[in-house]
């Protein structure tokens, strides 16, 4: 997208009003008692909540007002059209299984961008105060101590590398292959951070988030991040991820490159 300072400056601004807002939509109901969650599938267990739909509703709120022309991919309210030639792609809650469960991994995702992908994303954490930002030149966190400039790490080899991913068993059965043969190569495997584990990779605490499964409201804020602060976010075949599918989030080109030699050509 062209150079257009002032417009950033109001795609930000707007960003950040809507992660106020879903901050406060969402934070009341964070360990409440007797939290209601409805299942979205007939099979298997997808819950949503009545914060995951208040923030929502609180983020499009902010959109109504301040860019009413922009178009919204959702995941609660689906697809609102638009005339700008932006799109606002929205999680309000990214994690609602760690949500439910009273575990601060989860998290709103907001990003903003037009067919080649997100141009900025928001990382936010609401009970830890926590906010990852990426694009349009900046990359930095907003938290509890201050306002700290994002950067990945320089890890080269996957014997030395962190891996994070939030299912064990990463979608299907050759999926869960292939990331079990990343697995075996990395220094330290964990699971279950949702959203949470890309934002370790944009601070420079984590090397390779793995995933696969995704929609395209899942991945575009933590792609944006993680750019930002000089990250390589691809495909399973070192394609664009903005649309969701498998995702490989690495720190630098080299572990992605790594990476990527295990998991290219995954059925």
């Amino acid at each position: 997208m062209p150079d257009q300072p002032d417009l950033h400056d109001d795609l930000i601004e707007t960003a950040q009003a809507m992660a106020d807002a879903a901050r406060a939509a969402i934070l009341p109901h964070f360990r409440a008692r007797h939290l209601a969650a409805d299942n979205k599938l007939s099979e298997g267990f997808d819950p949503v909540t009545e914060a995951d739909r208040a923030a929502e509703r609180a983020m499009r709120a902010v959109l109504a007002t301040r860019r009413p022309d922009d178009a919204i991919l959702g995941e609660e309210y689906g697809e609102t059209a638009g005339t700008s030639g932006y799109t606002w792609v929205l999680d309000p809650i990214d994690g609602t299984r760690a949500f439910i469960s009273g575990t601060p991994t989860w998290g709103v995702l907001i990003a903003v961008g037009g067919d080649e992908g997100p141009a900025f994303g928001i990382i936010d954490q609401p009970f830890i105060g926590e906010r990852f930002m990426g694009g349009f030149g900046r990359a930095e966190v907003i938290g509890p101590h201050g306002t700290h400039p994002l950067a990945t790490r320089s890890t080269g080899t996957l014997e030395a590398a962190t891996l994070f991913t939030t299912f064990p068993e990463v979608g299907s059965a050759p999926e869960g292959a292939a990331f079990a043969r990343l697995a075996e190569k990395a220094k330290l495997t964990r699971y279950g951070m949702d959203c949470y584990a890309y934002a370790l990779v944009a601070a420079g605490q984590v090397d390779l988030v793995v995933e696969a499964g995704l929609n395209a409201y899942d991945i575009q804020a933590p792609l944006a991040v993680i750019e930002a602060a000089g990250g390589v976010v691809t495909d399973w075949d070192g394609g664009p991820a903005h649309h969701g599918g498998r995702a490989l989030a690495a720190a630098n080109r080299e572990i992605h490159a790594a990476a990527l030699a295990i998991l290219k050509d995954t059925p």
